[in-house]
């Protein structure tokens, strides 16, 4: 399979996809290097394509956010324990939790995409984050931060808030 071919597929993929796609499936399918997935991924992202790159591999953009509300909370806790309260929060009450948005005094904003809509992807996620011994971007900001959530309902996004409220997360 050519280069462009395989780059097809990969949209083709993406596109078609209920749940996030990891380089590693698509080297599988492909029958390429997870390295060649994510060069060929680069090279679609700089050609405009809505390929998202999220902890729990690529997503097509446009399959995210259809009929959706949106709604950006701004947080604030200072440890892992208290994350991840806040982000089975999100997802328990129905959110999808975008990202995480830091607002750095040299930087501006800084934001990393994390697209968590089930427990397991929260659980994953902070798998990782114990395992990596990384610190989270809210050590940047003394624990101030933004969530961008999704939900179906605006309905939805007002229980989270009122749940994120009560656990005392909100900033």
């Amino acid at each position: 399979m050519d280069a462009n071919s395989r780059r097809k597929k990969i949209m083709e993929t993406i596109s078609h996809a209920d749940k996030p796609i990891t380089g590693n499936e698509l080297a599988l399918l492909l029958g390429v290097t997870r390295q060649i997935v994510v060069q060929d991924i680069a090279l679609l992202k700089a050609g405009g394509a809505p390929v998202l790159s999220t902890i729990s591999g690529y997503i097509f953009l446009s399959n995210v956010s259809k009929n959706r509300c949106l709604k950006v909370f701004t947080c604030y806790h200072k440890t892992l324990p208290e994350a991840e309260v806040e982000l089975k929060i999100m997802v328990q009450n129905g959110g999808m939790v975008r990202d995480v948005i830091v607002d750095h005094p040299i930087y501006g904003e800084i934001t990393g995409n994390l697209m968590l809509g089930s427990m397991a992807a929260v659980d994953s996620w902070l798998q990782r984050v114990r395992e990596s011994n990384s610190m989270m971007l809210t050590t940047i900001t003394n624990g101030v931060h933004m969530h961008t959530v999704e939900a179906a309902e605006e309905e939805t996004l007002n229980k989270i808030e009122h749940a994120l409220r009560d656990a005392g997360l909100l900033y």
